[in-house]
């Protein structure tokens, strides 16, 4: 059965473009993937989505925003999506052995924050361990935290998290910092900011049922010594890898892998296939954003479908 809209991902983004989608009467199709809700699913609290004065946990937003998408007759499949074949209109997207067929496509598969790969890291998400200072630095007010990195991402969330933490260190394994010269100063010049060179995180202490994390674990990679350090956050400021691989032979991408989207615009370098949410926003990477360029989205995909009529 041929739809008017295939929408890949969800999150603000994905949820938003259906919700628009559903209210235009172009019954949308969305695959949600195995993290239906995106990265907010692994946010505890958020405190910064509005019409929520006391906060929400971001599963529970995510659950709002699915729930309002299919109230206007979004279908909703947990399902990935294992290839897609843009080079020819309708579009066609495959999960598993089925086909499924579109006249436009909205992608809103997010980036996902690079992690440590430690078992105690995936655990303590959202008890203590970040990865957006923007969200959760206010968690951490007169609390000592640390952030992992060297480039810029990393000076940027040390820097913000000065206005909140008590002491911000930031950990990095090798001896000097990958970021830009005025990212480096910038940080460096804060009287709240230390660092810990030539160090790598290999454990995380705590517990998610009480007090969240209550250690560090670091390991000098010139020395191999072991060092315990008591702090109240993580934060990991090692970037983003945007989900892009299904797309790399269709579309325009950066040198990073983010979806190139026109100014002012949803639309990709193919005509009839729209970005939206962190895929293609490498500035903002909040959830409010990302809601409303799921919105261009949706108006953008109906324009153009109006236009091929």
């Amino acid at each position: 059965m041929k739809r008017k809209v295939i929408i890949i991902g969800t999150g603000p983004a994905g949820f938003t473009a259906a919700l628009y989608a559903g209210r235009a009467n172009m019954e949308p199709l969305i695959f949600e993937g195995p993290q239906p809700g995106g990265q907010l699913t692994i946010t505890t609290d958020v405190e910064n989505y509005p019409g929520f004065p006391d906060g929400v946990m971001g599963p529970e937003l995510m659950e709002l925003f699915r729930e309002q998408a299919k109230r206007f007759g979004t279908e909703t499949l947990t399902q990935m999506v294992d290839k897609v074949d843009l080079s020819q209109r309708p579009f066609k997207v495959y999960s598993g052995d089925k086909e499924y067929i579109g006249d436009s496509i909205i992608i809103s598969t997010g980036a996902s924050a690079k992690l440590l790969g430690l078992e105690s890291e995936k655990r303590l998400m959202g008890y203590g361990v970040s990865a957006c200072a923007t969200c959760d630095a206010f968690f951490f007010k007169d609390k000592k935290v640390f952030v992992i990195g060297g480039g810029d991402s990393a000076m940027e969330e040390a820097t913000f998290l000065t206005k909140f933490a008590s002491s911000v260190t930031i950990v990095h394994r090798r001896d000097s910092f990958r970021a830009s010269k005025i990212m480096q100063d910038r940080a460096l010049s804060n009287d709240k900011i230390d660092v810990i060179w030539n160090s790598e995180v290999v454990d995380l202490i705590g517990d998610e049922k009480d007090k969240g994390l209550e250690k560090v674990i670091l390991n000098n990679v010139l020395t191999n010594e072991k060092t315990e350090h008591y702090v109240d956050g993580l934060f990991l400021g090692i970037g983003h890898s945007p989900n892009s691989v299904l797309f790399k032979d269709y579309l325009d991408l950066d040198e990073k892998g983010y979806i190139i989207t026109k100014p002012d615009s949803s639309e990709t370098s193919l005509e009839g296939v729209f970005a939206a949410g962190d895929i293609q926003d490498t500035k903002y990477m909040q959830a409010i954003t990302a809601a409303g360029s799921g919105c261009m989205a949706a108006m953008d995909a109906e324009r153009y479908l109006e236009e091929l009529e």
